[in-house]
């Protein structure tokens, strides 16, 4: 009788409190810049930092790292696949911690290895892969051999966003890059391209089989370039949008490309440029003001998202709420493969 009481008890609790399973997938690898960057750029010489008030006001350890007034899409996304805690920075990740995964991400880098540079020091796409072939490292050491790291790395995801500095501290500011004369937009566009399949395909080579590969989103519409590129600080700069398109559209295609190529791994797009359009085209419909502070508003900073955007591309990358949002599949369908 006693032992059926107590396990009565045990499952009230249970279900008051919640019981919390494994996550999703075993792991889960950032690769990205300041909209997912959690603190690798606090101890960098970089005018990039986000680690000091008003940033991380709304986050439960305030300021971070993070480049918001609290969590960022990959946070979001990080609990949504069942996750307890938050993934740490490569500067801080260590030991059994980096089982479940570390983000690499850092302000200001991109997918060109000079892009951001009148920042000062950042981590850049190559640069960050370099990084994780480091945990490979660790990882093996902590399952005891190759194999079973081979297979524990297979099941976890990948994301990467990279592609918004290339444009906004590289091909739009030609007083610091020559790249807008070298290249038209289409040209710049299949350079960056060119080399985010040089780094994608060393992720494959090492072990990686479950990517999410996110576009570039509206940079015209940010508050920066309604400040400096809009006719009437309103509309957003087409010329920067129509490029960014272009760019995620290529991005868009590389999906099909690696998917043909590799029967062993899954691909799949985040049209970030189609969500954020969509809210920042009835910012009212999701309790949106402009921009400026908290979760009323869409923008924290003159280019960073406030937590309560960030939920929204979060879930909608996770859920795939409309077919157009992700490509073939959302991350909730790639956990499950």
């Amino acid at each position: 009788m006693e032992k059926w009481w107590f396990g009565v008890i045990l499952l009230v609790l249970g279900l008051c409190f919640g019981v919390r399973g494994a996550p999703q997938v075993p792991c889960y690898f950032i690769f990205g810049d300041s909209l997912v960057d959690n603190g690798n750029n606090n101890q960098l010489s970089s005018l990039a930092k986000a680690n000091n008030l008003p940033y991380g006001i709304d986050f439960p350890n305030g300021p971070t790292g993070r480049f918001s007034n609290g969590k960022t899409t990959v946070d979001v996304i990080a609990q949504l696949l069942g996750f307890d805690n938050y993934i740490p920075p490569y500067s801080m990740a260590s030991g059994r911690q980096i089982l479940g995964g570390v983000n690499y991400a850092s302000a200001a880098a991109g997918i060109r290895e000079e892009t951001g540079q009148q920042l000062g020091a950042r981590i850049s796409f190559s640069g960050q892969v370099r990084n994780y072939k480091q945990t490979i490292s660790q990882v093996v050491n902590l399952l005891g051999n190759e194999p079973s790291a081979a297979n524990y790395l297979s099941k976890c995801i990948y994301s990467i966003g990279l592609g918004s500095n290339d444009y906004l501290n590289n091909y739009f500011m030609p007083l610091y890059y020559s790249s807008s004369r070298q290249y038209t937009p289409e040209q710049f566009a299949d350079v960056l391209i060119q080399e985010y399949t040089q780094q994608l395909q060393a992720l494959y080579n090492y072990g990686a089989r479950k990517f999410v590969l996110i576009g570039v989103d509206q940079i015209g519409c940010s508050p920066n370039e309604l400040a400096q590129n809009s006719p009437d600080g309103k509309t957003c700069a087409e010329r920067i949008n129509a490029a960014n398109r272009m760019f995620s559209d290529k991005l868009k295609g590389l999906v099909d490309q690696f998917n043909n190529a590799n029967s062993d791994a899954k691909f799949i797009y985040i049209n970030a440029y189609g969500i954020f359009q969509d809210i920042t085209s009835n910012p009212s419909a999701y309790g949106f003001k402009v921009t400026n502070a908290g979760n009323e508003y869409l923008f924290w900073d003159a280019f960073h998202p406030t937590e309560a955007a960030n939920v929204i591309v979060g879930r909608r990358s996770y859920s795939a709420q409309s077919s157009a949002d992700a490509y073939p599949i959302g991350i909730r369908r790639l956990a499950q493969l």
